[in-house]
């Protein structure tokens, strides 16, 4: 167990975090004021006492059914606005400085925003996220890969033509099983054209092949927890190589049972083959987590003390898509306060 020292030094940490889901992250106050507002049209209870309970996922696919019930709340919008106002304060308040936030603008648009109306209300949002909290969001455009091609057109025609100010990077989300990373080559061909960076999900629910293939076919330069990479040797050792960078969500994995205990996690193994990792929530209130309960958890399975912990805090700043100077500013506010 972590000593209250070092659990209120995660807590004043600096942080910037790289994987985490903007339905995901909405808090239970938040998903519950959500489903009040459209009560007897959803299965989302609107009492935040009884999510836990909506939260307790069998698997990956029920997982998949849960989040979309809660996606399906987001029909207005101020509930878009509300939703991503409340996750910026919420990072704020674990010293998140800076977030690459995930969201899936196809799922959206099928509830009838307009693609320009989606981006103008996030954006504004964002602004107003960091005059009100000082927390930079940046945005990564997920394909849902249960739309297939269909989807992932819509999702690359929304980021090339709206591209948004906030907008840095391409990615790929959803099933894994039965969806091949090289069904949306020519996709991320055409992000990376247009200069967006690539950050598939791959080898959280399939193997370590998934993971090769988001490399092979989608120019992946991070991973979206690519857990499964342990089961091959020569992964290991190439993601170590071109520091292609895992966004681990180590809750995550236990919740949606893709890892069946902390236990067998494979963090430490990840480590030791001198993979770059950064350590993310994922889903967070979904998996009754913080982003520093993951510091925590990620501390004990490594047995880290203050220094390797302000060292998980700089390898996300420097795997990030923040500028050069941000970064910059961003590393020494964590020197300062790791003294």
């Amino acid at each position: 167990m972590l000593t209250p020292e070092t659990t209120e030094f995660i807590a004043g940490l600096p942080k910037a975090e790289l994987h985490v889901h903007h339905v995901g992250a909405a808090s239970p106050r938040i998903v519950a004021e959500l489903a009040a507002r459209h009560e007897g049209s959803t299965s989302v209870p609107a009492d935040p006492a009884l999510l836990e309970t909506f939260y307790d996922f069998r698997d990956f696919a029920h997982f998949v059914e849960i989040y979309v019930a809660v996606v399906d709340l987001i029909r207005e919008p101020d509930d878009l606005w509300a939703l991503i106002h409340g996750v910026g304060r919420d990072l704020a308040g674990q010293r998140v400085r800076y977030a690459e936030l995930t969201v899936t603008p196809y799922t959206h648009l099928l509830r009838g925003f307009a693609d320009a109306e989606f981006c103008e209300i996030i954006e504004d949002a964002r602004r107003r996220v960091e005059a009100d909290f000082g927390t930079t969001l940046r945005w990564c455009f997920d394909i849902p890969s249960e739309y297939g091609v269909a989807g992932a057109d819509r999702t690359l025609s929304v980021a090339l033509d709206q591209r948004p100010e906030g907008l840095v990077s391409f990615g790929l989300g959803g099933p894994e099983i039965g969806v091949p990373r090289g069904m949306f080559a020519s996709h991320f061909a055409a992000a990376r054209a247009a200069g967006l960076h690539s950050v598939p999900h791959a080898g959280e629910s399939t193997g370590a092949e998934t993971v090769w293939d988001a490399i092979r076919d989608l120019g992946a330069e991070r991973i979206g927890h690519g857990v499964h990479s342990v089961e091959d040797p020569a992964l290991l050792e190439h993601l170590a190589t071109h520091g292609i960078t895992l966004e681990v969500c180590p809750t995550s994995n236990i919740r949606t049972r893709v890892v069946p205990t902390m236990a067998d996690h494979p963090l430490p193994e990840l480590v030791k083959a001198g993979v770059p990792v950064t350590i993310n929530s994922d889903d967070p209130p979904m998996f009754g987590t913080t982003l520093n309960q993951e510091y925590a958890v990620a501390a004990e399975l490594l047995d880290l003390d203050r220094d390797g912990i302000a060292g998980l805090a700089r390898s996300a700043v420097r795997a990030s898509f923040l500028a050069p100077e941000g970064k910059s500013a961003l590393l020494a506010e964590i020197d300062a306060y790791a003294g």
